[in-house]
């Protein structure tokens, strides 16, 4: 399933220099992960997450979770459609139910998932069993295999250790952001400690850092490689954006030519210039940004996070 068929990827993935004054008056070195490019479906860490889900599956049908502009879902969708697999995915929000399908959930239904929504207490529970079970039997999905939000388990940290030997050698710090933190727990893994792995969240809550050493003690037994937290840089909150982060993007795409994908990859790599700026980096340091996403039709800047 990974080397041919429809889930083919384009592996290692390109890593490009990118020549930005910003990074090269403090001493810096700016490399582009291009994770973007594995697949023209399952983009960036997402390969790197499923496809291991989707073979612990074993042809069974999947079911996961996500917010309104999941990425995830998206993927899951793309990856079901391709393999001839069933998809449910279970959406945060039950208001959503009675609206028009924004264009990340539209794009999920016409790849052939079937959406069940759920109110917002009951989706924050979803982890307990019985409340896990009762949604699988309201959505018609209890066969399924299941695949967390975020697509992040200890099968998908395991695959996303790929993405750190990939970059050894190469960088003395590796940046992601990160949602679940599924990939910067395999990152980090896959680096050892040949390099610093830097997650820039984008969600606000500050709990992710046990939630990644949970991961890793899953899927490794132990905190595995080195590796931290920023969380600085979430504008807001998940699908929160401003109209500075969207110039710092529009610039960026502008100098660089890389379409640049707003709720993860425009965050992470603002935070970068800004710590690059306070000094945050060692002179003659080489800093690996992985771009995980590419842009697909997001939403408008929102208020408060809810």
């Amino acid at each position: 399933m990974t080397s041919t068929g429809p889930l083919a990827p384009r592996l290692p993935s390109p890593l490009q220099e990118a020549r930005d004054l910003r990074f090269e008056r403090h001493g810096l070195r700016l490399l582009l992960k291009r994770d973007d490019l594995i697949h023209p479906h399952l983009v960036g860490n997402k390969w790197r997450k499923l496809v291991p889900n989707i073979a612990a599956a074993g042809g069974r049908p999947l079911v996961t979770f996500g917010g309104a502009y999941s990425n995830h879902l998206r993927a899951t969708a793309a990856a079901g459609r391709l393999l001839g697999l069933p998809t449910t995915g279970v959406v945060r929000g039950q208001e959503l139910a009675c609206r028009p399908l924004n264009p990340s959930l539209a794009r999920c239904a016409a790849d052939g998932m079937r959406l069940h929504f759920v109110d917002r207490a009951t989706y924050r529970r979803k982890a307990e069993p019985e409340t896990l079970a009762g949604i699988l039997c309201a959505a018609g999905a209890e066969g399924a295999y299941v695949v967390p939000e975020g697509g992040s388990n200890a099968e998908a940290v395991r695959g996303c250790r790929a993405l750190g030997a990939e970059l050894r050698g190469h960088a003395e710090v590796v940046a992601v952001a990160c949602g679940t933190g599924g990939t910067l727990a395999g990152l980090a893994a896959g680096l050892g400690t040949d390099g610093r792995a830097l997650g820039i969240p984008v969600l606000k809550g500050g709990f992710l850092e046990a939630d990644i050493q949970a991961l890793q003690e899953r899927a490794f037994g132990a905190r595995t490689g080195v590796w931290s937290l920023d969380d600085r840089f979430h504008f807001g909150g998940y699908a929160r954006t401003n109209p500075e982060l969207e110039a710092f993007a529009r610039d960026f795409e502008e100098r660089h030519g890389l379409p640049v994908e707003r709720l993860y990859v425009a965050k992470l790599l603002y935070g970068l210039v800004t710590l690059a700026e306070e000094g945050a980096f060692t002179r003659g340091s080489t800093i690996a940004a992985v771009v995980t996403g590419r842009p697909f039709p997001e939403p408008p800047a929102a208020g408060p996070e809810r």
